[in-house]
């Protein structure tokens, strides 16, 4: 029988006599229990947040020390037969009689119109006209119509929620909590529609939003959706090269800005970027951190937002387009991804199914209106009449983390490099993050060692590990709350949701490249600047018993016991800070420095798993002499200015020549093994 000693948690920080204590139930539990139960007891009575991590961890690797990874990887959190009860999953599960999780996701991806029928009842989508046919495939999967012959406004679905209950919670910087009912969002959203309307903005007509992620920018989406016009979603973060590039691909006719972005205490022009970027007619917001002057032609918040309270929302067909997002690609302009009426239900879904939210809940996700989840957050909170938490500093440190305490939110989603700051950063210790019932992951490859102390931090709760993308509208691998959590993998496809893993040779593997399976509610049927056929469809290997499918470009492997584990991108775009960007567009930006001839930009893993690492090959023009340390600067420099700050650059490596194909492509993935090897 496996034994400890007080010795052995005191070299952890434990005492000698709490230390004594520890031991002797720890030593009884191990000769006991199975190792899951082992652990859940442990964490349920033993360990807390106060105690050092280091001793969590020991007893994680003593608990599992005889693990048979076959079953699959250590589990860090199971779920309890009460608390699976008490899921939407189980609720799903009861209504169609059906007894396992597994049967669940092969009904959900055997019978998809049933599915999504049944999702959009569970939902309570709001229709002003009911469709005659979930789907119709007469064209095919590639191009399936979704809620045939329907008139409905998704915004309409967010507005299920009581009306003087919370829809979004709020904290300045330094200030103090504040909250928007659902009946204010309804009549501030309504002023902003119908003021697009007063301004001669027509149904179909595309209006950026350059902004933050604020109580505002919600009721500037929510309200532009209403009046049957379009959302073009540009992160706050962007050069004016990026604005520009963005509106003139979405043809936006107007924009909403701030004057400034406050973090830290500093500020930041947002307005002046817009003016740089050439921006068409601008709404600009006050910040409170100075006065920008406007130009003819653009108008304050205050005075736009005289219009009326009552707005009568615009009907629209499953097709019509709410939002314009941006997912870089692998040559080129980033590409433009419509979002349609229907694209929604399927974040809703995702956070109804695998994110567990529930009326009431709180749900925090430090993000923008640039990056897919901050359209996600919106949806998956409102439409399932939850509260959305926003943050307006940086989610860094520890206001943020105070914020989710005295905010007591239930659901936290995070990027994993914000999740090593805050275990850099000890911000988390002392406070009470014990509201939270689930996390979630996304837009990186997670850090298992990470995620265990992120658990840690609530009392032992499960990371949601949550990969998809824009084309998607939410996750094609997941987790859920009715199954075990390992740290850093997936358990599950998405619910109405399947793919396939391919080798280079277009033969089903273990560890390859994601193929999904269509059709599927969110899956983008169009691109406005490329041939969507092109990009997700052709050329792709076929399927099990034929299947169309559709390419996406992970790396993924099958794990034992049904889990799954990320290994980034099959091809040149990257995750930077949770931001996917191609190879291509920060090889072009490094472009305009005079002594390089060309470079090649890659992206790997960091020491031990998680985000991503951005590493530039740079070929020097001849006779140039260059300083590795120094180009390092000028190089950030330019992406700093010409692309995003938030991309940070990891090491730089001169060489004589880059790596080709004999079609001259540069061979990206020779380099990312030459890194990683040394070489």
């Amino acid at each position: 029988m496996r034994t400890i000693t007080a010795e052995q948690l005191a070299a952890h920080g434990l005492d000698g006599d709490e230390a004594g204590k520890v031991a002797a139930r720890v030593s009884e539990l191990l000769g006991s229990r199975p190792a899951q139960e082992c652990w859940s007891e442990i964490t349920a009575s033993l360990l807390t947040p106060a105690q050092p991590f280091s001793l969590h961890t020991f007893l994680y690797d003593l608990v599992f020390s005889d693990w048979d990874r076959a079953r699959g990887p250590r589990p860090a959190w199971t779920p309890s037969d009460e608390s699976i009860r008490s899921t939407n999953i189980a609720a799903l599960m009861a209504d169609l009689a059906i007894d396992s999780y597994p049967e669940l996701h092969a009904w959900s991806v055997r019978n998809r119109a049933e599915f999504w029928d049944t999702m959009v009842a569970r939902l309570n989508i709001r229709l002003m006209m009911p469709y005659s046919e979930i789907v119709d495939l007469s064209a095919g999967v590639e191009r399936p119509a979704w809620l045939k012959d329907a008139r409905l406004n998704i915004a309409e679905s967010c507005f299920g929620g009581e009306p003087d209950a919370p829809a979004i919670v709020y904290q300045p910087e330094g200030g103090a909590l504040a909250t928007m009912t659902y009946a204010e969002l309804d009549r501030l959203s309504n002023r902003v529609a119908n003021a697009l309307s007063v301004m001669d903005y027509n149904t179909g007509d595309a209006l950026a939003c350059y902004m933050p992620m604020t109580a505002e920018s919600v009721v500037i989406y929510l309200g532009i959706v209403k009046a049957g016009c379009v959302v073009v979603s540009i992160a706050d973060s962007f050069a004016p090269d990026e604005i520009e590039k963005r509106l003139r691909l979405s043809n936006a006719k107007g924009i909403f800005t701030q004057d400034f972005l406050t973090r830290a205490g500093k500020s930041f022009p947002l307005y002046d970027k817009v003016v740089e970027a050439g921006g068409p007619p601008a709404i600009v917001l006050p910040s409170g951190a100075g006065f920008a002057e406007l130009r003819d032609g653009d108008v304050a918040w205050n005075d736009f937002m005289e219009a009326g309270d009552q707005f009568e929302t615009v009907p629209c067909g499953p097709d019509d387009c709410t939002n314009i997002l941006f997912s870089s690609g692998t040559t080129g302009d980033p590409k433009a991804i419509p979002w349609t009426q229907t694209t929604p239900i399927r974040s809703a879904t995702d956070g109804h199914l695998h994110h567990d939210i529930r009326p009431g809940d709180v749900v925090a996700w430090p993000t923008n209106l640039g990056w897919m989840m901050g359209p996600w957050l919106i949806y998956a909170s409102l439409v399932n009449r939850a509260t959305i938490a926003l943050y307006y500093g940086a989610p860094t440190g520890r206001g943020f983390a105070e914020f989710v305490q005295d905010a007591k939110v239930t659901m936290l989603g995070v990027v994993p490099s914000l999740v090593k700051a805050w275990r850099n950063g000890n911000c988390t210790q002392g406070l009470d993050w014990s509201a939270v019932r689930a996390f979630s992951s996304t837009g990186e490859c997670s850090n298992a060692d990470d995620m265990l102390w992120l658990m840690s931090r609530a009392g032992y709760r499960p990371v949601i590990e949550y990969c998809g993308g824009t084309e998607i509208g939410g996750g094609y691998i997941t987790g859920t709350v009715a199954q075990p959590a390992s740290p850093a993998t997936f358990s599950t496809p998405a619910l109405g949701l399947d793919f396939v893993l391919m080798d280079e040779d277009g033969q089903e593997t273990d560890s390859g490249e994601v193929f999904l399976v269509p059709p599927s509610i969110g899956l983008s049927n169009t691109l406005l600047n490329r041939d969507h056929h092109e990009v997700y469809y052709a050329d792709t290997p076929a399927g099990p018993d034929g299947a169309q499918l559709r390419r996406h470009g992970d790396e993924i492997e099958r794990l034992g016991g049904g889990f799954f584990c990320a290994h980034g991108r099959a091809d040149d775009t990257m995750n930077l800070g949770g931001i996917k960007v191609s190879s291509t567009e920060i090889e072009r930006t490094l472009s305009m420095l005079e002594d390089i001839n060309e470079t090649a930009a890659i992206a790997v893993e960091s020491e031990g798993g998680g985000p991503a690492l951005l590493v530039i090959y740079a070929v020097p023009r001849p006779g140039a002499e260059l300083n590795r340390d120094t180009l390092k600067a000028e190089m950030q420099i330019e992406i700093k200015q010409h692309l995003n700050p938030l991309f940070k650059i990891h090491d730089v490596m001169i060489v004589e020549s880059l790596p080709r194909t004999a079609s001259n492509k540069v061979m990206r993935r020779k380099l990312r093994g030459d890194y990683r090897t040394g070489v």
